[in-house]
């Protein structure tokens, strides 16, 4: 009885809210700060991976063949993770599909760690696939803010969760040296330092959203859409469903090609400053100004893409990411300066990409069907960013940084041709 009454009070206040629209716009803002606070944590438990992932795989494997495997699987887990997440946050809210999936993501780092300290490969294996989990959340928690905004508010509801995800994401890489100096203190390998940050950040995350996260701004959506129906106020849209179609195909498109560029340049910039001499602080500088230009300027982004457009700063993303490829290549090994440049305009081309796509996919879909739709893009840009962490170890073992950073660069281009295929833009409640 206490549990149904507990639902039924859930819905009645979740109804309250859907008739309301100051009521809607507290939620909105309410939201906003939720998600911004689980984002700096989940920022945090993000960047171990990126910045020691490969190099745990090279010390335990002992080659740079597979340096890419680490990037490849937390790739993998996260493409399973974010349908999962997306097609649960559908059916029961992005409170509970946010929550459990950060939760599941510290207990992957946790596995990662006992890994570190047992040497064994298998369980690192399985451990970076549940760690993905993580990653796939912090990623889609962006749409969280969009559910509740207006067509002209949505790219900047979306950089606003993006861009507080910097305080962690900075913090982490740079974090390196201490974590690993408190992990060898206690016993533990100083790579897996890093690890324990990640799961204690990724455990903070999760209960955030799911303490703070109510009523759940996704089942209000829904509801204001149910209620519109009823009343028979809901706006008639002159978007077909070829015009969503090509929406959403435009929008995966744009951010699976950044995706691939971004984390092949990125899984192999430790490995490549690793063999030039280069500690890892210094590692953990140019990862923590990578990953602070994949989310610092959202915020700027978001503003951009919703006042000149999302195939503008798309193509935007393209010509950054090929800029980035180009000096990443031609950048002195050396040169902690170069190396930085390079990968500050390979976050900033990620960031452009995954705004701008972001935005589109949130045009092209309806409270109904949104969650699902993007768990199931984020599925396809996580096996896109596994490819080219899987990809990029193989090119540089058995060719070279440049050559990497020269192919990426010119892949990204791309995006300017997909951009002239663009169609209508639809825009849905």
């Amino acid at each position: 009885m206490n549990t149904t009454n507990r639902i039924e009070r859930a819905q009645a206040l979740i109804r309250t809210y859907a008739a309301s629209p100051e009521q809607q716009q507290k939620l909105y803002r309410r939201t906003l700060i939720t998600v911004i606070l689980s984002q700096i944590f989940g920022g945090a438990g993000l960047a171990a991976g990126i910045t020691v992932g490969a190099l745990i795989a090279q010390d335990m494997l002992g080659t740079d063949n597979f340096t890419g495997v680490p990037t490849a699987l937390f790739t993998l887990g996260s493409a399973a993770a974010a349908l999962l997440v997306g097609r649960y946050s559908q059916r029961f809210g992005r409170r509970m599909g946010l929550g459990l999936g950060f939760i599941v993501g510290g207990i992957g780092a946790i596995g990662v760690v006992l890994a570190a300290i047992s040497s064994s490969i298998i369980l690192l294996l399985i451990s970076l696939l549940i760690y993905g989990a993580g990653s796939a959340t912090n990623l889609q928690a962006r749409y969280a803010g969009t559910d509740l905004a207006g067509p002209k508010q949505r790219a900047t509801a979306a950089s606003m969760a993006m861009v507080f995800t910097t305080i962690g994401a900075v913090a982490g890489p740079n974090l390196v040296g201490v974590t690993g100096d408190f992990a060898e203190s206690i016993g533990v390998p100083s790579l897996a330092g890093p690890f324990i940050l990640a799961a204690v950040a990724y455990f903070l995350a999760g209960i955030i959203l799911l303490i703070l996260l109510r009523p759940d701004p996704l089942l209000v959506a829904k509801e204001v859409a149910k209620q519109a129906v009823q009343s028979g106020t809901a706006s008639v849209g002159t978007a077909t469903a070829a015009d969503s179609r090509r929406g959403i195909t435009l929008g995966a498109l744009v951010m699976i090609l950044t995706q691939i560029v971004m984390v092949a340049v990125m899984t192999m910039t430790p490995v490549h400053m690793r063999h030039h001499g280069h500690g890892l602080e210094e590692v953990g500088l140019v990862i923590g100004f990578h990953v602070g230009a994949m989310y610092l300027p959202s915020l700027i982004t978001g503003v951009l893409v919703d006042k000149i457009g999302r195939i503008a700063m798309a193509a935007a993303s393209g010509i950054t990411l090929l800029l980035a490829g180009i000096t990443a290549a031609l950048a002195p090994a050396d040169s902690l300066f170069m190396l930085i440049v390079a990968l500050v305009l390979l976050g900033l081309g990620w960031n452009f990409g995954l705004i701008s796509g972001t935005a589109m996919i949130v045009d092209s879909t309806t409270a109904a069907n949104r969650a699902k739709v993007q768990g199931s893009v984020d599925v396809l840009i996580a096996l896109s960013g596994a490819s080219g962490g899987m990809l990029s170890g193989m090119v540089v073992a058995n060719s070279s940084y440049a050559t990497l950073s020269y192919a990426g660069g010119f892949i990204a281009l791309a995006l300017v041709p997909f951009m002239l295929w663009k169609g209508p833009r639809p825009t849905k409640a």
